[in-house]
């Protein structure tokens, strides 16, 4: 017994050294980190550095942007929210205010501009974050814990999927991170009860509400934020009042950023969130139906208990692409530890260090944050903007579970390495290689555009990007493609052909020859190397192509040049027979709404997001859209 004891002692003893030593090395590395300066420098390079890796992923090409966040703010531009007729499904009827600024950058800029731009300005998260941490950590604790804090925080998988992107999470994010930097950073002023505390509560409540306006789903946030208020430690009277405050200030943002819409929609349709909410609003114009999707939520109350082991386990849960979700699994049990240990150390007297009243603020936030999303949405992508504050919700709990601040600050920091490790392949949401144009297409000539009506009869691939291109006196319809279709929009649809003699058509998606991009891209790639403008460079690519599989055909020019072409094997693919088969499976579809689909005639073209191809086909439509 006693050998066992000293082995136990010794081995404490070696681990123990082993951590002194780890500490020192750590030191001596991140000693820079420690500057005064440091915090400053970071704020700058670090959104930088976003706008760099947003050049590297490629130009955005998601699904979202293909089906209505090029489209809405086109329509809006072109007064054409009443001209077509939900070409983008339901989401034809979003908010286009949080896409003006990627529409803008695109017309003034070129794309990688865009990019950049997008990139960077997602990138001061890590300046709100780290603005948070130095909240929570306190003046006098180790400069290098909020870089560290904000830095891990950037890396989240969900984040990191999204940069430079449109999809909008994170770009909110930055309105939703400012109301909470807002509240912490005059924190003892809204104790006062003040002034600047009573402008500090109407400002984070302005800031949750633009975020919240430009992006509804962000409601789980700003709700959260008026609840965390009443645990603030003032009397009860004074809590309702600061969440009542709060709550002004949200109703103010999202006046200024959705209230113009609501009421544009009100006044079009009836419905000042058309169509979702139908079933409360009862539009003529849509089915009385909420519209909104309810697939992801937990199932029973079992799977809401374990939500985070479950959507961890299988992302299918909470997200179309995958991810890697560990780190809530690793927080919701860190959560519970430390609500068990601060229950049975009140109970025995118990004194260790705490959180504080504003790391139990920041966590109530947080906790109430996840249990409404959780409620509302269970979709991933609305859960970053909490991802981002993840590692500081792992500092502060093991903050308060471990017996010294060194011991949190080594249990936090092992954690945090260990799920970022987990956590290092990027959500892939769809992106394209840089080109001239951020999007194109090849439009034929229209016999009488101001005749034409263009269907879209596919759930698939989103076609609402097209419509952006064509001429803009063709109208263009979806037909059963996802919005929630009443008589009288049938009624409407029947009427808007019937004022138009043709020629109709439908627009449909095409197959392509995978290997086309691949081609251009290694074509772009010579180019730009110089390699294809004289018989000097063409040698070199035909001695590489001897060397290496590049899978294509040097082709000498009459010039002197030379470009890329197909091997045969890549060429001859045949396109015509699944292309038929798209045109015969939507020709039945379409049957059902009376409108006749002329096989015969379709015709296949190209269409672009930057150098990443998408053909689509455009076919003859003789409509007497008899819907049943």
């Amino acid at each position: 017994m006693g050998g066992e004891v000293r082995w136990r002692v010794r081995g404490v003893s070696v681990l123990n050294r082993a951590l002194a030593a780890l500490d020192v090395w750590f030191v001596r590395r991140t000693g820079w980190l420690a500057h005064p300066r440091a915090g400053m420098v970071a704020a700058v390079l670090i959104p930088v550095l976003f706008g760099l890796m947003s050049m590297v992923i490629g130009q955005d090409a998601n699904w979202d942007l293909r089906n209505y966040h090029l489209y809405n703010v086109h329509a809006l531009l072109n007064d054409r929210l009443g001209f077509d007729l939900a070409p983008a499904r339901f989401q034809t009827y979003f908010n286009p205010t949080l896409d003006l600024l990627y529409y803008g950058l695109n017309r003034l800029s070129p794309p990688l501009v865009v990019g950049f731009v997008m990139g960077a300005l997602h990138g001061l998260n890590f300046v709100l974050v780290l603005g948070i941490a130095r909240q929570l950590t306190g003046a006098g604790a180790d400069l290098r814990l909020p870089l560290l804090l904000a830095a891990a925080a950037v890396l989240g998988p969900g984040f990191r999927g999204e940069l430079g992107n449109t999809m909008g999470d994170n770009t909110t994010a930055l309105f939703l991170l400012g109301g909470l930097y807002l509240a912490l950073s005059r924190w003892q002023a809204m104790l006062d009860q003040n002034v600047k505390g009573t402008m500090a509560v109407l400002g984070a409540g302005l800031l949750m509400g633009l975020g919240t306006g430009l992006k509804l789903t962000n409601l789980p946030y700003a709700v959260a934020m008026c609840l965390a208020f009443l645990c603030v430690p003032l009397p009860y009277r004074r809590r309702f009042a600061m969440a009542f405050l709060f709550g002004i200030g949200v109703s103010a943002g999202v006046a200024l950023t959705s209230g113009w819409w609501f009421l544009k929609m009100w006044q079009m349709f009836g419905n000042p969130l058309f169509p979702q909410f139908n079933n409360i609003f009862h539009s003529p114009w849509a089915a009385e139906t909420g519209v909104i999707d309810t697939s992801f939520l937990p199932k029973t109350l079992l799977e809401y208990l374990r939500w985070p082991f479950i959507f961890a386990s299988d992302f299918h849960r909470v997200t179309e692409v995958a991810h890697s979700l560990v780190m809530w699994p690793v927080t919701y049990t860190l959560l519970a530890m430390f609500g068990v240990l601060a229950l049975l150390r009140r109970v025995r007297g118990v004194t260790l260090p705490s959180v504080g009243p504003r790391g139990r603020f920041f966590l109530v936030f947080c906790g109430l944050a996840y249990l409404v999303w959780m409620r509302m949405f269970s979709i991933y992508r609305y859960l970053i903007p909490l991802e981002l504050l993840v590692p500081l919700i792992i500092w502060l709990l093991w903050r308060g579970i471990a017996t010294s601040a060194q011991a949190a600050h080594r249990l936090a920091g092992m954690t945090l390495v260990v799920l970022l490790l987990c956590a290092t392949a990027t959500p892939q949401w769809g992106n394209a290689q840089w080109g001239a144009q951020a999007y194109s297409a090849e439009v034929p000539a229209f016999e009488a555009p101001a005749q034409s009506v263009i269907f879209f009869a596919q759930p698939e691939p989103p076609m609402g990007w097209m419509a952006t291109m064509f001429p803009p006196q063709v109208k263009f319809i979806g037909v059963d493609t996802g919005f929630p279709e009443s008589p009288a929009w049938r009624q409407r649809m029947r009427q808007a052909v019937a004022e138009r003699s043709g020629p109709h058509y439908v627009m449909l998606g095409a197959v392509k020859n995978e290997k086309l991009d691949t081609l251009r891209n290694k074509l772009a790639a010579a180019q730009w190397l110089g390699l294809t403008d004289d018989a000097a460079g063409c040698a070199k690519l035909d001695w590489l192509g001897r060397v290496v599989r590049l899978q294509v055909e040097l082709r000498r020019l009459p010039s002197g040049g030379c470009t890329f072409e197909l091997p045969p094997r890549y060429r001859d693919i045949d396109l015509a027979t699944p292309n038929r088969a798209i045109v015969d499976a939507a020709a039945q579809h379409l049957q059902r709404f009376g409108i006749a689909v002329d096989v015969a005639s379709c015709n296949v073209y190209p269409a672009a997001l930057a150098r990443k191809t998408y053909m689509y086909q455009l076919c003859r439509a003789i409509p007497a859209m008899t819907a049943n």
